[in-house]
């Protein structure tokens, strides 16, 4: 199939599609006698796989580690499995980062303000508790 047909069945667009084959995560396909890409049934399942993998916070260069694993002929799950853990990590920490950062916001917000001091910027950031 060409290119433009793999584009309206994976959901992703030819310049995407191009993108992957250059950054390894989609094999280049063969090509016709005309030189268009010919791609096999096989990519349209890579592409969907590649945007689950994205859709999960996965990066391209880990996606392309699995699909590395899966084209060697073994099951990539494992791996998966250690990349989604780690990410949930991240995912925590973040998370964790945020509600820190949320809890100073709203306790600047309920500052009251100094009348005695004039030399400040401003005194919501610059007095203390």
């Amino acid at each position: 199939m060409k290119i433009g047909e793999l584009a309206a069945l994976s959901g992703a667009t030819t310049k995407t599609i191009r993108f992957y084959e250059q950054v390894g995560v989609l094999p280049e396909p063969e090509r016709t006698a005309g030189g268009y890409r010919d791609y096999g049934p096989e990519s349209v399942d890579r592409l969907r796989f590649v945007r689950c993998a994205q859709e999960a916070g996965l990066p391209l260069r880990e996606v392309r580690q699995i699909l590395a694993v899966h084209d060697r002929g073994e099951a990539p799950c494992g791996h998966v499995r250690d990349l989604l853990g780690e990410r949930l990590d991240r995912i925590r920490a973040q998370i964790a980062e945020l509600v820190a950062l949320e809890t100073r916001v709203v306790s600047l917000l309920d500052r009251k303000p100094d009348e005695h001091d004039t030399t400040a910027v401003c005194w919501i950031l610059e007095t203390d508790e």
